[in-house]
């Protein structure tokens, strides 16, 4: 009798402990963006971006629950973000110096270590589905300018006029960043010189599949007032995106000119790989030591073969969302 309840407790435990994984184990993890300046963000913006991220987050767990791969969860999830004003990539990314819509976006998949990017595109409605196209269609990994633009129009994709980008919110927030550098001479072009809300609105995913592959992808319109011609790291493979199955996909975001001179995409990967650190461990070395002391702001979310999450951002928030197996959703934009 003793041995039978023993046994019995057994199972019990062992059945606790597999709902509690399974629940617990993230397929999806997307973001919008770290932000600087908790101050500016109102109850109605927090409202939106809490609404957008989890609107984006469950339809890319839609194709999940249909069994699509996790670039289709990626691609998905980021398109509709790209198609919301609020976030700063597709529609409603923010101007360059030069007052032009100039638009970044990356994609890979961990399995065979494919990628593909785009960089500087300015009529391509969803950057995110160029860059999977440069992957998929092409023999490259990154395209720019109207190169970028003729490839995505000639595979098939939706081509706009360069209008449909812009939005009122971000041509005032344009205007205001010039009449600010106009009291600081010898600054244009040289970045954000006031606080925006493009600051914080990059996107990006990563997803789990079910057959256990990751994918990443990172899409935006780049750093407000920013030089014209300037691409950050959203399309660099190793700086703002990648995804390894042998340890984890990431997704960045913040001043991508520190991301790409510290790798830190593929940092986080190599430092899981060859020091055997877990996926949030190593992205707290990267953001909160390494690029902290550089004086790199921004952040990174991660998502390992597993299915564990990881967030880590040395700026005031990062907007950020995440579903599991059996669809429970988080969002959070600071620390919460």
């Amino acid at each position: 009798m003793k041995t039978f309840s023993l046994l019995f407790t057994a199972l019990w435990l062992s059945s606790v402990v597999g709902a509690v994984c399974a629940e617990s184990k993230v397929v999806l993890v997307i973001h919008g963006g770290a932000a600087s300046d908790r101050a500016k963000l109102t109850p109605e913006m927090d409202k939106r971006y809490r609404a957008g991220l989890e609107e984006a987050v469950k339809a890319g767990y839609e194709v999940f629950k249909k069994g699509g791969s996790g670039l289709d969860m990626v691609e998905t999830s980021i398109r509709r973000m790209e198609d919301n004003p609020d976030f700063n990539a597709g529609k409603g990314a923010v101007f360059t110096s030069a007052g032009r819509n100039e638009l970044d976006a990356s994609i890979m998949e961990g399995r065979n270590l494919k990628a593909g990017a785009v960089a500087g595109v300015t009529v391509v409605k969803n950057p995110i589905s160029a860059a999977r196209a440069v992957m998929e269609k092409s023999k490259h990994v990154l395209l720019a300018g109207a190169g970028a633009n003729a490839f995505a129009k000639g595979v098939g994709l939706q081509i706009v006029d360069p209008s449909y980008f812009r939005t009122k919110e971000r041509w005032a927030e344009h205007k205001e960043l010039l009449e600010e550098e106009k009291k600081k001479p010898g600054t244009t072009g040289a970045g954000l010189s006031v606080p925006s809300t493009g600051e914080w609105s990059t996107v990006g995913a990563v997803a789990l599949d079910g057959s256990g592959n990751l994918a990443a992808g990172t899409s935006t319109g780049g750093m407000a007032g920013k030089r014209w011609g300037r691409v950050g790291d959203s399309p660099i493979i190793g700086a703002g995106t990648y995804a390894d199955n042998e340890a984890c996909g990431i997704s960045a975001t913040g001043h991508g000119e520190f991301f790409i001179r510290y790798a830190v995409a593929h940092d986080i990967v190599a430092l899981m790989k060859y020091k055997g650190l877990t996926v949030q461990a190593a992205a707290d070395e990267v953001v909160n030591k390494k690029l902290k002391t550089a004086g790199g702001s921004g952040g990174v979310i991660a998502l390992d073969r597993q299915g564990r999450v990881a967030a880590a951002y040395n700026s005031e928030g990062l907007f950020r969302a995440h579903i599991t197996e059996s669809g429970q959703v988080t969002v959070k934009l600071f620390q919460e």
